[in-house]
């Protein structure tokens, strides 16, 4: 019986095994190779295959193309590129200006798509509007609104099946109407700016006519006379000074001139100063109208907080364009010169006195020194 213990504790516990005496180091390197074999060998042996389980959570292996490999392919890309490049510039000058237009124009795009989605998302965790922010985020918000608005009616029109083609031929003939800014050629952006003022410029005299009618049914005979003498003033020539514009500021939020009193026809040439379109039904020209001028009061205000001395001579040339003066013929101190005016005269008003601004980007910008060109 005692005899038959040992063979008992060894069934029960089939994992323990003798004591055996350690091997002798092994020095020669395929003796190694052989023993790590039988090793693993000896323990698949042991222990099984590893479970489903423990299977499945081992890391799979990355493939990725080697450091060399992918700047290998870059500069490959590249060459050919480049060499894609010269052969438009040297057999076809005027296509290759145009694939040079549409490179940096989506390049353009594409930069201004990721800021504008960044200032979204800081506006959304400080919770800010858009009347909070600095001037040059909401300028750049302001701007890619309407790239994207104007840009909505093409993509609508290659939706049917083929149409894609049509607007191909939109583009290329039709570039000022079916292109946003950002596609355009340097020689395009300054002769369609040029073409936009001039249609700007032509409801001038409208606006100065539909003023002066408007003048006549005021019921304070002291400021009809001196809103009066103003309007004939411009007419003649001569280019008010804010002091004359904030003296008769009382008229522009009372009946008959405040924006939703102003004639039709008011409102529509005041719609083309911006650059809206007045075809719309009169309800909508003047909602967006007055959106537009709180937009730019709220630009008024930001740049007031930010100083002029902080823009570029080609931030001021825009800040002058669109509150309606061309400043092509222009040095960049005289438009500086003439944003003080502006800036002092809006930063004055109230968001009831709309009318008065709108009116002055006719009134500040048709006789000022060397913009009559």
């Amino acid at each position: 019986m005692a005899a038959s213990m040992p063979h008992a504790a060894t069934s029960a516990l089939p994992h323990v095994t003798a004591a055996r005496p350690l091997p002798l180091p092994v020095t020669c390197p395929a003796a190694k190779m052989a023993l790590c074999r039988a090793g693993r060998c000896g323990a698949l042996r042991l222990w099984g295959p590893a479970p489903p389980l423990l299977a499945a959570l081992r890391p799979l292996p990355v493939l990725s193309l080697p450091t060399k490999a992918s700047s290998r392919w870059a500069l490959g890309a590249r060459w050919l590129r480049g060499r894609y490049e010269r052969f438009l510039q040297r057999s076809f000058p005027r296509l290759y200006a145009l694939h040079s237009a549409f490179t940096a124009g989506l390049e353009a795009l594409l930069a201004d798509a990721r800021e504008v989605r960044q200032i979204r998302q800081t506006m959304a965790r400080e919770g800010l509007s858009a009347a909070q922010l600095n001037y040059r985020d909401m300028e750049r918000l302001r701007q890619f609104r309407r790239d994207v608005l104007k840009a909505v009616p093409v993509a609508l029109i290659a939706i049917p099946p083929f149409a894609n083609f049509l607007v191909l031929l939109l583009m290329y003939f039709f570039p000022r109407q079916f292109l946003i800014r950002h596609f355009w050629t340097p020689r395009q952006q300054q002769q369609f700016s040029e073409e936009n003022h001039s249609a700007r410029r032509a409801a001038y005299a409208a606006v100065l006519s539909c003023l002066d009618t408007a003048v006549q049914s005021l019921p304070e005979q002291r400021l009809q006379h001196r809103l009066r003498e103003l309007c004939l003033q411009v007419q003649r020539g001569r280019h008010p000074r804010v002091a004359e514009l904030c003296a008769v500021r009382a008229l522009f939020s009372g009946p008959a001139l405040r924006l939703a009193e102003l004639r039709a026809a008011h409102v529509r040439a005041l719609s083309r100063v911006l650059f809206l379109t007045p075809l719309l039904p009169s309800v909508l020209v003047r909602r967006r109208l007055r959106g537009h001028l709180l937009e730019i009061r709220h630009l008024d205000g930001a740049l007031a907080r930010l100083g002029l001395a902080q823009l570029s001579e080609e931030e001021l040339r825009a800040a002058c364009y669109l509150r309606g003066l061309n400043p092509s013929q222009l040095s960049a101190a005289q438009c500086r010169a003439w944003l003080e005016q502006w800036l002092g005269l809006s930063c004055m008003l109230q968001a009831s006195e709309a009318s008065l601004l709108a009116n002055s980007m006719v009134l500040l910008s048709l006789n000022y020194a060397g913009a009559e060109q």
